[in-house]
C-alpha cells in the first residue's frame, strides 16, 4: 500500500510538474508574440504619430500665420490712422518732417566736413572718367 500511495504522489508530482513545464512554455510563447506584435504595432504605431504630430504642426503654422497677418494688419491700420491724425494736426505730411529732418542732418553733417553721398557720387564719377582716361592713354 505504501508503495502504490508513492507511486501516485510520484506520478502526481511529474504531471504537475508537466503541466508547469507546459504553462512555462505557454508562458514563454505569449511573451514573444507580445514582443513580435509590438514590434509590429509600434512601427506602425510610430508612423501614425508622425502623420497626426505633422498634420499638428500644419495646422499650427496656419495659425501663427494668421495671427502674424492680422496682426500686422492691426499694427499697418493703426500706423495709417496715426499718419492721418498728424497731418489733419499739422497740415503737412510725415514726409515732409522727414525731408526736413534729412535738410538738417545733411547740413549738420555738411558743417562737420562730412561728405554727402550727393558728393561721393560725383567723386566716383570722376574717378571713373579718369580710370578710363589713363586706360585709354596705357592703350596707345
Amino acid at each position: 500500500m505504501a508503495k502504490s500511495t508513492a507511486k501516485k504522489v510520484e506520478e502526481n508530482t511529474a504531471s504537475v510538474a508537466g503541466d508547469m513545464k507546459n504553462y512555462a512554455h505557454q508562458i514563454w510563447l505569449a511573451g514573444l508574440g507580445a514582443y513580435a506584435k509590438a514590434g509590429k504595432e509600434g512601427a506602425d504605431y510610430f508612423k501614425k504619430l508622425v502623420t497626426e504630430g505633422e498634420a499638428v504642426e500644419k495646422q499650427g503654422k496656419e495659425l501663427v500665420s494668421s495671427q502674424v497677418e492680422s496682426a500686422t494688419s492691426r499694427v499697418n491700420s493703426k500706423v495709417e490712422s496715426i499718419r492721418e491724425r498728424f497731418q489733419t494736426r499739422t497740415g503737412t505730411s510725415l514726409n515732409k518732417v522727414e525731408e526736413v529732418f534729412d535738410e538738417r542732418v545733411a547740413s549738420a553733417l555738411s558743417r562737420m566736413g562730412i561728405p554727402s553721398k550727393k558728393d561721393v557720387d560725383q567723386l566716383s564719377a570722376k574717378l571713373d572718367d579718369l580710370t578710363a582716361a589713363i586706360k585709354s592713354m596705357e592703350s596707345k
